[in-house]
């Protein structure tokens, strides 16, 4: 400790010589200039410093009573007890705000508490009794500028010294400088306990803001102040007392309430819970309470680095739907009264505690974790993709943070969020990832119960939609049990069978459009490789056909052999760019079309080397080898364009994940091998690979299923259905490393 204490002094000597050398040559400088004089002078705060600090760094009014409840934790205070007191024969409104912590020496009052952005609670991160301190930015106290006209600061530390001043901020801004403020300060001893009171004061006949409704956004704030530990259960060590003296007319508004948590949080349909360390890895833990006595399943969660620190994620999640509603109810959901809600009264729980809040060092950062303030995104992502995504009005969720120093995650000075920076870019992906593991979970138990209906697979319903045989069958068993002579009964089995026709052709007309649609779809899911390649050309264009024309318009002038190598040699490159163009637009040629062919005879090599090339120069840019061995000689008939988006679908998503994970093996492997009634395409990639849940579900080929973090779940699902048309299988099987799809013909 002496060692370190002399290395520091030696510091400071070497940084005092170094200011010195610094003034010195500064005044060398001024002196050489004739008519020059050098001075200093010091910053002065003018007097409406302390004010501005209250009216524009602090959010509004709740924020400010957060800040000073904060500043109850900070001083080891068992509780914080909030006063609204009216007090109609002198027209004013009181609000106290008191706890019972170690309080303030006068010395404390003089050398922090006055001295604004003080970083004593920054350099002191614990409270004497261990506590992690709240305030950071010194400024927190400066809240109650924006509550009221005045303030009464009472305070007695622990050695029976009470400590008394008084503000009136209006009289602070006829100050020009803040140093010129004098507050007097008053001291004597008491017999009262340690602890703080701070007493604010405006007119009762001016009050606007404090309402019922705004009464109301104070408890929930107050409420979702600090989370539930892991195992659901709340820290009793501080409590938040709210209370009301003849503030309301009706004298049963008035009285006291301890503020506590939302019942609904110990009931829940889905959670996702556990810490994540800095490296990304960590062991969630997933429940359904959807079914009684569920397992728990653990899984093994490895992101990579975080980005944004060490966390600790806590997310429930409630299904909406009338049977969900009455489910958690019948769990024993109650009120704050301990009587049993009724179904609005439920949805109304939902809809007053929804939201996922950050937290650090146990109380939130607001407003994240308000229910109108949506910062994942969860509800356009819902809007997209409904049977998968959940939206923020289902779900109530906890994310732990360190601090800012570990984190990177940094508190906007208005106390009105995280600042937008790489940490919180970071933590809103790895906490979208980990919402993604329920999701995928939630959305295989809904469908095995039927409790979702995502699209059943279109061409099984086209097929299905005019099938007459059974009603061919129904008709002539009963007309033959009343006696209806033969062939009256074959004439109307034929009229049937002649509208089945009719309907039928219909059908083969609306399969042909949903193909095309398919394949449009499957052409937008690369449209980020046209812009791509396509870019270079069209720079070339841009770039190159003014200079074609300046030595155009100068060949016409001169007749020079200079002009005309130069214009040459334009041509060949507006021609090579060209051909660019030719090249990308055949190869996705095939799923352009605007209508359906009739089925014709094509090799399937080609159309699998036509696939493979779409993705020719984004391979090359990632370092991704493709492998295609295929026999020349297959021939398929049906359509071209349905291996096309077959092809390009599987491809786009190994791409993705191989590149998503930064897999250290890139490679596709697609290899076709003739079989007695066709053949069988082998398709491996060294991606991840799927899990064993999902294949065994089937999941995967679902409309709306998808793993991806923004996608949208149609890729395999149109696959799929390309494959059908064309009397082929697509399924997807266990492999130890990666993907593994079998496409091949239906025997």
């Amino acid at each position: 400790m002496e060692t370190q204490k002399k290395t520091n002094i030696t510091e400071i000597e070497k940084r005092l010589e170094e200011l010195r050398t610094e003034k010195e040559e500064l005044l060398q400088a001024a002196s050489e200039i004739e008519g020059a004089y050098l001075s200093s002078y010091e910053i002065r705060p003018a007097g409406r410093h302390v004010l501005t600090i209250g009216e524009d760094l602090i959010q509004d009014q709740y924020a400010a009573i957060v800040e000073l409840v904060k500043n109850c934790y900070d001083a080891d205070s068992p509780d914080a007890l909030i006063v609204f007191r009216g007090i109609p024969e002198e027209d004013c409104l009181e609000i106290r705000v008191e706890d019972h912590g170690h309080g303030m020496s006068t010395k404390d009052i003089i050398n922090k508490w006055l001295v604004p952005s003080t970083d004593y609670k920054l350099s002191s991160r614990k409270s004497p009794l261990g506590r992690t301190m709240q305030g950071r930015k010194g400024i927190g106290r400066y809240a109650a500028s924006i509550l009221g006209d005045d303030l009464k600061l009472q305070t007695v530390d622990v050695s029976g010294v009470e400590t008394i001043l008084y503000i009136q901020w209006q009289q602070l801004a006829q100050y020009q400088y803040l140093d010129q403020i004098q507050v007097p300060i008053m001291t004597k001893l008491t017999d009262r306990k340690p602890g703080t009171i701070l007493t604010i004061h405006s007119r009762l006949s001016k009050n606007d803001y404090w309402t019922e409704k705004s009464f109301k956004k104070l408890r929930f704030e107050l409420k979702k102040l600090i989370p539930p530990k892991a195992d659901g259960t709340f820290d009793t060590s501080f409590e938040i007392t709210l209370s009301f003296d003849n503030f309301f007319l009706n004298e049963d508004d008035n009285g006291s309430e301890t503020i506590k948590p939302y019942p609904i949080l110990d009931f829940y349909d889905y959670r996702i819970s556990g810490d994540i360390s800095f490296d990304g890895s960590g062991t969630l833990r997933y429940e359904n309470k959807k079914i009684k006595n569920g397992a728990v399943e653990h899984i093994s969660f490895d992101y990579g680095l975080t980005g944004c620190g060490a966390l600790t994620i806590d997310i429930r999640v409630y299904d909406r739907d009338k049977d969900a509603i009455d489910q958690l109810i019948s769990r024993g959901l109650q009120d704050e009264s301990g009587d049993y809600v009724s179904k609005q009264q439920a949805r109304q729980l939902l809809n007053d505690v929804n939201g996922i809040g950050v937290y650090r060092n146990g109380f939130r950062i607001r407003p994240l974790g308000d229910a109108d303030f949506d910062w994942l995104k969860l509800n356009e992502q819902r809007v997209q993709n409904p049977s998968m995504k959940i939206g923020s009005n289902q779900v109530v969720g906890y994310v732990h943070v360190e601090s800012e120093e570990d984190s990177g995650l940094e508190e906007k000075s208005a106390r009105d969020g995280l600042k937008n920076n790489a940490a919180y870019d970071a933590l809103k992906k790895i906490t979208c990832a980990v919402i993604m593991e329920l999701e995928q979970r939630r959305f295989i138990f809904r469908r095995k119960l039927g409790l979702s209906n995502p699209t059943k697979k279109l061409e099984r319903q086209l097929e299905g939609l005019y099938d007459y045989a059974p009603l061919k069958k129904s008709v002539s068993t009963t007309l033959e049990k009343a006696g209806m002579p033969v062939p009256i009964i074959e004439e109307i089995t034929d009229i049937i069978s002649k509208e089945e026709h009719k309907k039928n052709e219909a059908i083969e007309e609306i399969k042909r459009a949903v193909a095309v649609y398919q394949g449009q779809a499957t052409l937008g899911k690369i449209i980020n490789i046209i812009l791509h390649e396509g870019r270079r050309p069209l720079n070339y264009f841009k770039n190159q056909i003014p200079n074609l024309r300046y030595y155009g318009e100068r060949f016409a002038l001169k007749k020079d052999e200079d002009s005309y190598s130069e214009i040459v040699r334009l041509t060949s490159g507006i021609s090579d760019n060209a051909g660019i163009f030719v090249n990308l637009f055949g190869r996705l040629d095939p799923l352009s079309a605007k209508r359906r062919e009739t089925k014709s005879e094509f090799l399937l090599h080609d159309a699998l080397c036509g696939a493979v090339a779409v993705f020719d120069k984004e391979c090359q840019d990632k370092g991704i080898q493709i492998d295609l061995d295929c026999p020349s000689d297959i021939k398929l008939i049906g359509w071209k364009q349905d291996i096309y988006t077959i092809m390009v679908n599987l491809l786009d998503n190994s791409l993705f994940w191989i590149v998503e994970k930064e897999c250290d093996e890139r490679s596709i492997n697609i290899v076709v091998r003739k079989a007695n009634a066709g053949f069988t395409l082998d398709y491996t990639d060294s991606g991840p690979g799927i899990s064993d849940d999902l294949l065994e579900s089937g999941v995967i080929f679902d409309p709306e299923f998808t793993t991806k973090p923004h996608g949208t779940g149609l890729g395999l699902s149109i696959a799929g259905e390309a494959a059908t048309r064309n009397s082929l299988t697509l399924t997807a099987v266990h492999r130890d490393n990666g993907a593994h799809f079998i496409l091949g013909t239906n025997e």
